[in-house]
C-alpha cells in the first residue's frame, strides 16, 4: 500500500498507472479490433469480439490492482453474488461521479458480462480508447433534442432505429447494457433546477431503457439495479486518484423485467410511456430510500 504518501503524489502515481495500463491493453486490443474491421465474416467477428472482451476484462483487473496498491478505500458491496457471466442484463444506476464507472467495473468484472454504455457519436474520435470502444461494440448514438425534433419531425424514430442496430450486435455474446437514467451526474444545483421529487436523485429518464427493451426485450430478462453511495460526499476523479475516498458503498439487486415493458415503441405508444415512467419512478423511490440509509456515516 502506498497510501502513506502525500495525496498529490499518490494521485500522480495512480494517474500514471491508469494511463500505462490503458495504453498497454488498448494497443493489444487494436489487433483483434482491426481484424474485426477488415474481415467481413460474422463468425470471425464474433470471435474477435470475445477476444476483445477478454482483453478489456484484463484491463479492468489491472485497474483493480493499482487501486489496491494506491487506495485506502473501503469497499462495502452487497449483492454481487447474484450476478452471472452467462446472461443478458439491463443495468440501471444512480450517477454522482466519474468514479461510478471505475467502481462498477471493479465490482462487476468477471462476475457479469462486460458493461457496455451508450456513447455520444463524437466520442469515437477520442484518442486511444475511441477505437477500443468501437471494437467492444459500444453503441455510438446521435441523439436529437426535443427542440430539434420539433423543427425536423421527419427525424423522429431515428434514435430507436440506431438503438436497434446497435443492440443486434449484443445478441451474439452475453452483455450488460448500462444506463445512467438520470442523464447526468447528480449535483445540488441540478437537483434544485429540476425540482426533483427525490432527496438524493435527479428525475430519471425512461427513454433510453425503453429503447433497449424495445430492441432486445426478447433477450434481456433481468434488471440489475445498482445503488452507489459515497458517505464522505461524491468525489471528483482526482480525489479518488489521490486516495481521498474513504468508502464506497454499493448495493446490487436483480429482478425480472415485466413482460409488458418489452417490445413496445416508446416514441409512439403513450400507454407504454406511462408504464415505463411509472416503473422507473417506483425503482427510483426505492433507490432514494436506500441512499438515505447508505449515506449515513
Amino acid at each position: 500500500m502506498l497510501s502513506f504518501l502525500p495525496a498529490p503524489v499518490l494521485g500522480v502515481i495512480a494517474a500514471i498507472l491508469l494511463a500505462l495500463n490503458t495504453v498497454f491493453w488498448c494497443l493489444l486490443l487494436y489487433i483483434p479490433a482491426l481484424l474485426k474491421l477488415i474481415v467481413p465474416v460474422s463468425g470471425f467477428r464474433i470471435l474477435c469480439t470475445r477476444v476483445i472482451i477478454w482483453i478489456s476484462e484484463s484491463w479492468v483487473a489491472c485497474n483493480t490492482g493499482w487501486m489496491k496498491l494506491t487506495q485506502p478505500t473501503r469497499w462495502d458491496v452487497e449483492g454481487a453474488d447474484q450476478l452471472r457471466r452467462q446472461g443478458w442484463y439491463l443495468v440501471l444506476s444512480n450517477h454522482q461521479s466519474w468514479v461510478d464507472i471505475l467502481a462498477m467495473q471493479r465490482v462487476f468484472n468477471r462476475k457479469a458480462p462486460f458493461l457496455k454504455f451508450f456513447l455520444k457519436k463524437e466520442l469515437i474520435w477520442v484518442p486511444v480508447i475511441g477505437l477500443a470502444w468501437w471494437g467492444l461494440d459500444f453503441p455510438f448514438m446521435k441523439r436529437h433534442s426535443r427542440e430539434y425534433l420539433i423543427r425536423h419531425p421527419e427525424k423522429r424514430g431515428e434514435d430507436l432505429i440506431t438503438t436497434r442496430k446497435a443492440c443486434e450486435k449484443f445478441r451474439h455474446t452475453p452483455v450488460s447494457v448500462m444506463n445512467f437514467v438520470e442523464g447526468t451526474r447528480f449535483t445540488p444545483a441540478k437537483h434544485a433546477s429540476q425540482k426533483s421529487s427525490y432527496t438524493h436523485l435527479l428525475t430519471p429518464k425512461a427513454g433510453g431503457a425503453a429503447f433497449v427493451l424495445d430492441a432486445m426485450g426478447d433477450a434481456i430478462e433481468t434488471l440489475v439495479d445498482v445503488t452507489i453511495a459515497y458517505p464522505g460526499g461524491a468525489p471528483s476523479f482526482w480525489d479518488f486518484l489521490c486516495g481521498r475516498v474513504s468508502e464506497v458503498r454499493m448495493r446490487i439487486s436483480t429482478r425480472s423485467i415485466p413482460e409488458y415493458l418489452k417490445g413496445r415503441d416508446y416514441s409512439s405508444d403513450a400507454e407504454h410511456r406511462r408504464n415505463m415512467k411509472a416503473w422507473m419512478a417506483s425503482l427510483w423511490a426505492e433507490k432514494d430510500q436506500m441512499l438515505s440509509e447508505l449515506n449515513q456515516r
